[in-house]
């Protein structure tokens, strides 16, 4: 509702608008927007009340009347919140004050008349007036306590290569630099031998570590494909024992092809990628931009993916393996204000339509650790592999290790994380207590195979034991000969085997010792 039509109902009378006998009430006090707006616009730096005010009164004057009110019209005078203003018990003091100024002023210009009260509505705007100008100034205030942060140039300079101006953000951490508590030179102590062991990937064996390339993009999407485009490529490598970190930005669209001729220089001359689930995002979406902008692809590195040697070790603890979360649970980094991945797209196309680059000053930040995590993370993965304190870790981990050892054919590191894990007891100690069982069995060593699984029992809770009972009567009928024993566990095995195979078994087991028995 406009101005006009809120004065107009605020000092109208109306018809009927007296709830006893109706009196006529005074044309003053029907005033109307027309009347005040003009006097608005003159006040200069008269308050708004006031102006309004002193409108009616001009009216008064000019009509020349008494008001006349109703005298059982009960006006409502609120000053607690926007509407009419409530009166609370009696008369308001400012309200008093003001009528008894009116009836002054009326009875000198109207000499010989009667004092007449001014018309309580013209007050009640008065105050209402006042009431909102007031909350107008506390809101104002209260939005001013909190300062606009100054906006930080973004940290990037253009650089004039043989293949065209790049932009470029660097940074060198010295040798001592850690994230959390894992040193990122301890990412150059990695042996090759074991890297491939955990990662599963023979080729990485003959590979030089110190001559690594750690990549990792941030992209205006994570669809893949033409339409997402990589707009920071952060990379990083050691000189020496400190971490140089260089970060290519894309400032506007079109100008891709020097910074992927700068990045294939850089990947020729190293030895092989480490990246968080770049086999399956980073690398085939900077391949597809090698194409689309016609750059010769250069030659694929052998790949060390972090996330899929995470995801073997960490498994078992079930809060799966997103790089944030294992910064904080596994090397103790927390983050202070990261971006959030899911905005980073958002704050790259604001750039792009004229923001001065201070939102993206964050996501830099955020690339950078991410860089600075995958050096830690590679060291301190390849520390626990070591076997090196085995008694000091989580024994999740340690069984995690364990079935990765097994898998790489490492039988004798595989038994030892196998054996530290199992000290944790529980299903956790159950299934590290299986994977030595079935190592020592591989190895020859029945006896031990059939000790890892009566220890195993132990741990198990009621209906957890029928799968041990079930490979213990394999071992004992088929790898100590012992049918006794055999068919003793074969009857305790019966809830994990179909009722035609267990009946089956215990047959055997039964004529099997019947004609040893003859």
């Amino acid at each position: 509702m406009d101005l006009k039509r809120k004065l107009s109902r605020l000092t109208s009378a109306g018809p009927g608008g007296s709830r006893g006998t109706p009196v006529p009430v005074n044309t003053v006090v029907e005033a109307r927007a027309e009347v005040i707006a003009p006097a608005v616009e003159e006040a200069g730096t008269t308050t708004l009340a006031e102006v309004l005010v002193e409108a009616l009164r001009k009216r008064l004057s000019m009509e020349g009347e008494e008001p006349v009110l109703d005298v059982n019209r009960t006006d409502e005078v609120r000053t607690s919140g926007p509407g009419a203003l409530q009166e609370h018990g009696g008369e308001h003091s400012s309200l008093v004050d003001l009528r008894e100024e009116a009836r002054r002023r009326f009875a000198a210009r109207k000499a010989g008349v009667a004092d007449a009260p001014v018309d309580p509505r013209v007050e009640s705007l008065r105050q209402m007036l006042s009431f909102w100008a007031e909350r107008q100034g506390t809101a104002s205030a209260r939005r001013a306590v909190a300062p606009v942060p100054e906006p930080r140039a973004l940290p990037v300079e253009a650089r004039t290569t043989s293949f065209g101006t790049v932009h470029v953000a660097e940074q060198v951490y010295p040798p001592e630099h850690h994230h959390g508590m894992a040193p990122v030179a301890a990412a150059l102590d990695v042996e090759a031998r074991l890297v491939a062991s955990l990662a599963l990937h023979p080729e990485l064996e003959s590979v030089d570590f110190t001559r690594m390339l750690m990549l990792d993009t941030e992209t205006t999407g994570l669809a893949g494909g033409t339409g997402t485009v990589p707009f920071l490529v952060g990379l990083a490598w050691f000189e020496g024992r400190s971490l140089r970190v260089q970060q290519l930005f894309l400032r506007r669209m079109g100008e891709e092809a020097p910074m992927l001729r700068l990045l294939a220089e850089r990947m020729a001359s190293s030895s092989c990628l480490v990246t968080y689930n770049g086999k399956s995002f980073d690398w085939p979406l900077l391949r597809t931009r090698f194409v689309l902008n016609r750059v010769p692809v250069p030659k694929e590195l052998p790949h060390l993916d972090l996330l899929h040697c995470a995801r073997r070790v960490f498994k078992h603890r079930g809060e799966g393996a997103r790089l944030v979360h294992l910064e904080s649970k596994v090397l103790g980094h927390h983050r202070v204000d990261d971006v959030d991945g899911a905005l980073i797209p958002e704050l790259y196309f604001r750039f792009l339509r004229g923001t001065d680059g201070s939102e993206l000053v964050p996501v830099l930040e955020h690339n950078q650790k991410d860089l600075l995590l995958l050096a830690a993370l590679l060291g301190d993965l390849v520390r626990r592999f070591r076997a090196e304190g085995t008694e000091a870790q989580d024994p999740r981990d340690l069984l995690g290790f364990a079935v990765v050892a097994e898998r790489a054919g490492d039988a004798e590191r595989a038994l030892a994380f196998a054996k530290a894990a199992a000290e944790g007891g529980g299903t956790l100690g159950i299934e590290a207590l299986v994977v030595a069982s079935r190592l020592c069995r591989r190895a020859g060593d029945c006896e031990s195979a059939v000790a890892h699984l009566q220890r195993a029992l132990t741990f198990a809770r009621p209906g957890q034991g029928a799968t041990l009972h079930l490979s213990l009567t394999k071992l004992y009928e088929h790898s100590l000969k012992d049918l006794s024993r055999a068919l003793y566990h074969a009857r305790l095995a019966a809830p994990v085997e179909l009722p035609a195979d267990h009946q089956l078994r215990l047959e055997r087991l039964e004529r099997r010792l019947s004609r040893q028995g003859a």
